[in-house]
């Protein structure tokens, strides 16, 4: 006969909310922190803590102390939803924090069938959920992922790639400390686990760099871009005219999205053939043979002559806000320094809008966008950190331009090279770049699909082996 399976003794109600208190203060200190980059590092504390958590008798009790530890982290980084959406905002942290409550539902059912080995399996159902919340429904969110805690050149295999890592690591962690309680020689294999898991990651991490200090293209591309909330016409033409005597070697200027209410007006048109400058300029295209209201989110890009080169309309427009209609095309613009793709604000933080323009052989990407003063300095940092892990994801920089948030130049290791600060008006950043040869995809495109398929899996077989068999009664 088969020995039983290894099962970790249910968590008693008091060292569950222990363990659920060591998950909140974990993760509330890495992304609060971020004045203290080695702060990030305690996402591994977080971890660590949701699975010691998901250890409950019952799968009732691993949904809701799941669902409470969602809750408590999500709804304090996100307090600022309350001024956007008012009473909505708590729906919002509701929906959020679900997706914490079926990790641990599915978890612990494992855990209770199958025993501590089963703890293996939470990388796969935490990329699993994690990518479905962030890429594949409507309310698709990915902000507080784990990648984004940790500095962003450990999220050069992908962030998905990075949260599933995390959780290997922490699942080691767990199983080593249980074999050595028990002071038994397998302890050796979830060490050698957790000794590898780490190796490969460095190793990866160091080449990713390594392989990004190429040299780039021989003629560099000067940007410089000026921080301004829903500005004048005359208000723009200033401020453009104070960032070129600041700047006079600049190649091209990028404007914030939404700088314009409408098409682009005739006198921007002017101050590029007067000054023979390239701009980037955010502003509504209508929709053809549709209503007035109806528009695209759109980037615009101005040539020496003042005629539109290219144009790019948003391809997540913002749920519940009237944001225009999502793109009806995505490419990239052949600009006289290389291939440049544009993402406009909320499209930076999904990888199946950034995927396709790096698949497309983008150099760089810029990205106007809108962080309104009033939606506070936390919502600006929180919005700050995607650009790093982006560009150290595919290997390109990034030229990120806000309206009043966190402006950034982002080399293409992740880097920060230049920011404004949080909340000031006509700031000006500018930054020059050397273009790549070209973006690669990380590993993790076709990891994070897996894992949902996984997940998906193991949830039905989940369901079916609890379903009661019927049995006739014996005669």
């Amino acid at each position: 006969m088969n020995p039983p399976p290894a099962r970790t003794r249910p968590l008693t109600a008091r060292g569950s909310l222990l363990w659920l208190a060591v998950a909140v203060v974990c993760f509330q200190a890495a992304y609060f922190s971020t004045r203290l980059p080695a702060a990030g590092f305690l996402i591994f504390g977080y971890a660590c803590a949701l699975l010691r958590l998901a250890h409950q008798p019952t799968g009732r009790r691993s949904f809701y102390f799941g669902f409470a530890a969602g809750y408590l982290c999500f709804a304090p980084q996100l307090a600022f939803f309350w001024g956007i959406f008012q009473a909505a905002a708590i729906v919002l942290w509701l929906i959020l924090a679900l997706w914490i409550g079926f990790f641990f539902a599915l978890l612990g059912a494992c855990l209770r069938r199958w025993g501590h080995h089963a703890l293996w399996l939470a990388p796969v159902f935490w990329t699993g959920f994690e990518y479905t919340r962030s890429e594949l429904y409507y309310l698709k969110f990915s902000w507080l992922n784990l990648g984004y805690a940790l500095p962003p050149i450990l999220n050069s295999p992908g962030m998905y790639t990075a949260g599933f890592l995390v959780f290997l690591l922490a699942a080691a962690v767990i199983n080593l400390r249980r074999s050595l309680a028990q002071t038994r020689v397998p302890g050796l294999r979830p060490a050698g686990i957790l000794l590898l898991t780490l190796i490969l990651w460095g190793e990866y991490t160091w080449y990713s760099a390594a392989s990004k200090a190429r040299p780039g293209t021989v003629r560099p591309l000067t940007i410089t871009g000026v921080q301004l909330e829903f500005p004048g016409n005359n208000i723009l033409l200033r401020a453009l005219d104070h960032a070129l005597a600041a700047h006079p070697d600049t190649d091209l200027f990028v404007l914030s999205e939404y700088s314009c209410d409408g098409p682009v007006p005739d006198n921007l048109r002017a101050w590029c053939r007067t000054h023979s400058r390239y701009l980037i300029v955010g502003g509504k295209d209508p929709v053809p043979a549709g209503p007035n209201d109806l528009y695209y989110n759109t980037a615009f890009v101005l040539g020496p002559d003042g005629q539109t080169v290219y144009k790019q309309a948003k391809s997540v427009p913002i749920p519940f806000f009237h944001d225009g209609r999502p793109a009806p095309r995505q490419d990239l613009w052949h600009s006289p320094w290389g291939r440049i793709g544009i993402c406009i604000c909320y499209d930076l933080s999904f990888t199946r809008v950034t995927d396709r323009l790096a698949a497309q052989g983008a150099q760089l990407l810029v990205v106007p966008t809108m962080d309104l003063m009033d939606w506070g300095r936390h919502q600006h940092e929180l919005h700050s950190r995607v650009a790093p892990v982006r560009a150290a994801e595919y290997g390109l920089p990034i030229f990120r331009l806000a309206s009043s948030g966190i402006s950034q130049a982002v080399d293409d290791t992740g880097r920060v090279l230049a920011q404004t600060h949080t909340g000031i008006q006509d700031e000006i950043l500018t930054a020059q770049f050397h273009l790549p040869a070209a973006g690669t995809l990380p590993p993790d495109r076709w990891l994070a699909p897996l894992c949902v398929t996984l997940t998906g899996i193991l949830t039905l077989l989940q369901i079916y082996l609890s379903i009661p068999a019927s049995r006739s009664p014996k005669p």
